[in-house]
């Protein structure tokens, strides 16, 4: 990670509005998959989850990464940017790669793709179901997908890709 704020140029200024449906749509469904699993197990704990995706996702990551990122007010990847501008105020762009959301959001991610992986796997072992089976099969999917080929090509085209810890494409 570098230390200085370095943009990259050739990034989007902004992204298109329909690749920004799709990965939120995404999101959507690696949610609703993970409080589904979750439920498997037990309900009071796909509330659980649901509250702290809605929470980390939607407000905390919102403010401690976004208002900070070059994309504040603008169409990221996400369009996170421009909710982030409807809830908080500009934060400084020199803050983004010290910014404690670096180190909280894989363990945000990693929570909510590890949590009803496990509880689905206990429920398997528990008692076999279809539904079990293809709620997981489902939720690896999703997962993999927005984790590997999802993030390669929004970080490939991201002006933050120099400076941002959780860039998924290695600049040299």
């Amino acid at each position: 990670m570098k230390t200085e704020t370095e943009i990259y140029e050739r990034g989007l200024e902004e992204y298109p509005k329909a690749g920004i449906f799709f990965g939120n749509l995404l999101m959507l469904l690696w949610i609703a998959l993970g409080t589904i699993g979750c439920w498997f197990l037990y309900p009071l704990a796909a509330w659980i989850y649901l509250a702290f995706a809605i929470i980390m996702i939607g407000i905390v990551l919102r403010k401690l990464l976004c208002t900070n990122c070059y994309y504040y007010n603008k169409w990221c990847c996400m369009g996170w940017g421009k909710l982030s501008a409807l809830l908080f105020k500009k934060g400084n762009i020199e803050k983004f790669n010290t910014s404690i959301g670096q180190k909280l959001a894989p363990v945000t991610y990693g929570i909510l793709t590890l949590m009803p992986l496990i509880l689905i796997i206990i429920s398997l072992i528990q008692k076999f179901t279809p539904p079990k089976i293809i709620i997981l099969l489902l939720l690896l999917l999703v997962s993999f997908y927005s984790g590997t080929v999802s993030r390669k090509k929004t970080c490939a085209k991201c002006k933050m890709r120099l400076m941002c810890a959780g860039s998924a494409i290695k600049n040299s």
